[in-house]
């Protein structure tokens, strides 16, 4: 009896496994099904100029015609390409509070101010930091030999970073910093 009773459930497993096989639904989707939608969840992207990205630009150039250059329109074939962006550089650390004391837990010393203790509790306890840098960046690029290399080679590159680096006020005298510390940038005249 016991034996047919093992049969049975043996039957009955190889039918409900061998019924529950179905092919890949993904392949039998259609071209309409199978669509792939391209959305953008950058919350810092947008083509709006601001007032402080009129006066980075104005710096960098009032910077470069101090120094013998001028601008000229695209289609005059320029010898140099000036980028001016801003970067967002987003890390996210694991912080370790569990301890205050160091990892000496329950030591304690009657001659040391407080008492080791245990910290913020007990077991561990982790936190997410998460910080945001934020920069300029100027990059000078050579578009006069660019045809002949296949390639457009970064020939200077200057990056403002801390505080307040997107602030209108301090723009100019960040832009005049970078270019006082290259003094060789300027033109062969």
């Amino acid at each position: 009896m016991k034996r047919m009773i093992g049969l049975a459930m043996l039957a009955f497993a190889g039918i409900a496994g061998l019924s529950s096989c179905t092919k890949d639904p993904m392949s039998n989707l259609t071209e309409q099904e199978s669509q792939i939608y391209v959305i953008n969840n950058n919350s810092f992207t947008g083509t709006q100029v601001t007032p402080f990205d009129v006066q980075a630009v104005a710096a960098v150039r009032s910077a470069l015609e101090s120094r013998g250059y001028r601008r000229v329109a695209r289609n005059q074939s320029p010898d140099l390409g000036v980028n001016v962006s801003r970067l967002y550089n987003t890390t996210t650390n694991v912080v370790d509070l569990t301890d205050y004391w160091g990892g000496y837990g329950g030591y304690y010393d009657p001659y040391y101010w407080g008492y080791g203790g245990y910290g913020y509790g007990y077991p561990s306890y982790y936190g997410l930091v998460e910080s945001t840098e934020a920069m300029v960046s100027i990059d000078v690029l050579d578009l006069k030999n660019a045809a002949t290399n296949n390639r457009i080679n970064v020939i200077w590159n200057g990056l403002i970073r801390g505080s307040g680096v997107f602030n209108s006020s301090t723009i100019s005298n960040g832009v005049q910093a970078l270019f006082e510390q290259s003094p060789y940038i300027k033109t062969a005249q």
